[in-house]
């Protein structure tokens, strides 16, 4: 598959088939994922690959009160989702049958190796991140060009205590991400809806389009 087909295609997925993933396929999708880029080659990120029932199931059972009070503040208008509606229910599937999801794959890193240098803005730090993330991106990568579909999902990290405790995460390692792993029981899309380059990018300074097509 060529790389540009990959990142066109790789979706989030919400309906899983429950053929399991064969342990081949997670180490080559985790063998070309190790090679993200990171802040001076900490490699600072660890995976759990969770496939029992039971520790699927608990995981699920953090999950989904997090995600049905999501998903009432939408229905009440209080939290603001820019998803179609249809996205919105696909995704309330997903949340109500994440146990059945062939495996969940927990992403961490060790503290020590991130190098935050936005603590001090006032803001929200998420620089962190870059030494992390690059390498989820590649997962899910490497995993579709396999035929193995991926949903992303960052709400289990609000419980961050009762998963280490779950999963025997140890102290110096914080939780980034959950990753449900499987075959899809539906056809990977062939587009994916994205705002235009037009409307992203910008010329020497914000706001100043740099691409024709581009509101004014």
């Amino acid at each position: 598959m060529e790389l540009d087909e990959a990142m066109r295609t790789t979706g989030t997925c919400r309906y899983f088939r429950e053929d399991p993933v064969p342990d081949e396929v997670l180490h080559a999708a985790i063998d070309a994922a190790r090679f993200g880029p990171q802040g001076g080659n900490r490699q600072p990120v660890k995976w759990i690959v969770v496939r029992d029932a039971a520790r699927k199931q608990a995981l699920a059972d953090l999950y989904l009160p997090m995600w049905e009070a999501y998903f009432a503040g939408i229905g009440e208008g209080t939290v603001q989702a820019n998803a179609l509606p249809k996205t919105v229910t696909d995704a309330d599937h997903f949340a109500r049958h994440l146990a059945q999801v062939p495996a969940i794959l927990v992403l961490c890193a060790e503290t020590s190796g991130l190098h935050p240098t936005d603590t001090d803005l006032g803001r929200l730090s998420v620089v962190g991140g870059a030494s992390i993330y690059p390498t989820m991106q590649n997962l899910c990568l490497a995993l579709r060009a396999q035929g193995v579909a991926t949903a992303v999902t960052t709400l289990l990290c609000a419980v961050e205590p009762q998963v280490r405790e779950l999963l025997a995460v140890p102290d110096d390692h914080i939780t980034a991400a959950h990753i449900a792993v499987g075959y899809p029981a539906r056809s990977f899309p062939t587009k994916l809806s994205r705002t235009p380059v037009e409307q992203i990018t910008f010329d020497e300074t914000f706001g100043r389009p740099l691409f024709a097509g581009a509101p004014a």
